[in-house]
């Protein structure tokens, strides 16, 4: 088995989230997915296997679980699948659903994906639940943005969303690890996706990410895509629009993320960016 190592979200190796890619995991049991996983050491790997309907299968494991859904993964494999293949449409089946991605080469040379996700949801977080994870998180409730009030986001996995009133919050994380993972394993939340709003349309993320085993996502593409439909689900933004979202600065891997947000309700969170093979 061939597992491929990218950078998504970055045309720099050193910045952005690497993943695994296995472009032909035909045959592959769980258990070799999740040891894989676990000794390539990123947030996620993405397992690929091609169908006779020309569609993709794709599953994405972590050091520690499987998990539906990976948008830097899926970044990573649609690069990856074009760089043996060529550029052009896939056609991908999750467990969160089917993901059309589109890659291209852009005027520099680096080849970028758009994926579209499944179709985003929010709902609200439970008060407890907020205390549970301020808690966890050693924040207050008076360091929140109130123009951006809590919520849980959905794209294809579940990602609390939770905004900070000030740049400064958001680049001091220090969580208690076990309380944040025993949260998130009981609601079955992903990462969490802790923002700062500089702009706009412009944003700062942070992503804790225990339940994988992972301290911090440097970028991620599916809690992106919630976030972008929670902003259009809760009339935050003017639709359609386009967002950028910089992740991964804090942790000395800067990550771009640009998000298509469609005016139209029950459409998917576009997701675009470059990787590169480390």
């Amino acid at each position: 088995m061939e597992i491929l190592r990218y950078v998504a979200f970055s045309t720099d190796p050193a910045g952005g989230n690497p993943a695994g890619v296995v472009l032909d995991a035909t045959g592959v049991d769980d258990a070799t997915m999740l040891a894989a996983a676990a000794e390539v050491g990123y947030s996620e790997t993405a397992f690929v296997v091609p169908s006779d309907e020309g569609t993709l299968d794709v599953r994405y494991f972590s050091p520690l679980a499987e998990v539906p859904f990976c948008g830097h993964a899926t970044i990573a494999l649609a690069v990856a699948h074009a760089d043996r293949n060529g550029v052009g449409p896939l056609r991908l089946r999750t467990n969160a659903g089917p993901v059309p991605v589109t890659t291209s080469v852009a005027d520099d040379g680096t080849t970028v994906a758009t994926l579209v996700s499944v179709v985003p949801r929010t709902e609200p977080l439970a008060e407890a639940d907020l205390a549970d994870l301020l808690a966890a998180l050693r924040w207050s409730a008076d360091e929140l943005d109130p123009a951006l009030p809590p919520r849980v986001a959905y794209a294809g996995a579940w990602h609390p969303i939770v905004a900070a009133a000030d740049r400064s919050r958001l680049a001091d994380l220090d969580y208690d690890m076990p309380a944040l993972t025993d949260l998130m394993r009981r609601r079955d939340w992903t990462t969490v996706d802790l923002l700062w709003r500089e702009s706009p349309t412009v944003f700062h993320a942070r992503n804790p990410f225990p339940p994988g085993g992972v301290v911090e996502d440097p970028a991620t593409g599916a809690a992106a895509a919630a976030f972008g439909g929670y902003l259009r689900e809760l009339e935050l933004v003017a639709t359609p629009t386009t967002l950028t979202i910089h992740q991964g600065e804090d942790m000395g891997r800067p990550s771009t993320i640009t998000v298509s947000v469609p005016g139209k309700s029950d459409s998917g969170i576009g997701v675009t960016g470059a990787a590169v093979r480390i």
